[in-house]
């Protein structure tokens, strides 16, 4: 066998590698950097950024829960400036795809980050978050309504240049219609899926264990949900599918590479295992040289009925 094709291309976000860490998992990449070179892989995500401020919600905003964890930690961070002057001169001399993750409580606070995003020239795409509640339409998530998402990443579409990665939210009637909603409107490629609403009480206190009551689920437990909505999304669009989703090993990565993923990315897993992502890599080599597979694309959407 020759040497292992592991390249692959998001609506011209070109990737060494289809393994990339979901945003809020992976803080800035420094924070992992001790433990393996980050470079290696295809590509990482920044945690959510605002065009302001935000301290996120009270404590406790994360617990753990059979398979899984619940977090609502609610989109804590310092801002857009402060990224662009202070974050982004550390990621300079990486050598994998940096992405920003865009949120925002109105369509102008989107428009407003991802234009300062697209000045940055180490940054060659952005996912957009549209998970985030609309707080001018009485707070309902901006990806849950096709109209609000259309709106939405229209507007992005306009002032942002470069590949735009529209990120799905799972709390929807039909994904695939969102999908094809945010295809339609110029997404580059879609991302999903971003966490399932759950909640946890502590049953000797009688009281909720989050301090917002409801927050999102991640891990091993939404995995099933993941790779149907994945499978289905890559029916239903043309252009790329991020998959993500309770990856925890290369076996899970796979599995979303065969339901149509040309990328996955590793999320909860970090908090789990620190070397996660590079070893769910190892893994896909592993899995191709096995199996004399030369190109990960043989392997994309290569699902068999």
């Amino acid at each position: 066998m020759g040497k292992l094709d592991l390249s692959v291309n998001i609506g011209g976000l070109e990737l060494k590698n289809p393994v990339m860490t979901a945003s809020g998992t992976f803080g800035y990449g420094e924070e992992f950097a001790d433990f393996y070179d980050i470079n290696d892989l295809g590509g990482i995500l920044v945690k959510g950024t605002t065009l302001n401020h935000r301290e996120g919600n009270p404590y406790p905003r994360m617990a753990e829960t059979p398979s899984g964890m619940l977090n609502a930690v609610g989109l804590q961070n310092k801002g857009v400036d402060y990224f662009v002057k202070h974050i982004n001169p550390g990621l300079l001399g990486l050598r994998t795809a940096v992405l920003v993750n865009v949120n925002g409580s109105t369509i102008e606070e989107y428009v407003k980050t991802a234009q300062i995003v697209n000045e940055l020239d180490n940054i060659p795409a952005i996912e957009l978050n549209i998970s985030c509640p609309n707080v001018k339409e009485g707070g309902m998530a901006f990806g849950v309504s096709p109209k609000q998402a259309e709106a939405v990443v229209k507007a992005v579409r306009e002032v942002y240049k470069k590949t735009l990665i529209v990120k799905l939210s799972p709390n929807v009637t039909d994904i695939a219609e969102i999908a094809r909603v945010a295809e339609a409107s110029g997404a580059d490629g879609v991302s999903l899926i971003n966490t399932l609403l759950g909640m946890a009480i502590d049953a000797e206190k009688q009281r909720p264990i989050l301090s917002t009551i409801t927050g999102g689920l991640s891990g091993p437990a939404v995995k099933p949900i993941a790779l149907r909505m994945v499978w289905q999304v890559a029916q239903a669009v043309k252009i790329p599918v991020i998959g993500m989703g309770g990856i925890m090993t290369a076996t899970d990565a796979i599995e979303f590479l065969l339901a149509g993923a040309t990328a996955i990315q590793v999320g909860t897993a970090n908090f789990v295992e620190p070397t996660a992502a590079i070893d769910i890599l190892h893994g896909i080599e592993e899995y191709m040289s096995r199996h004399g597979i030369e190109s990960v694309q043989d392997i994309i959407g290569a699902l068999k009925y």
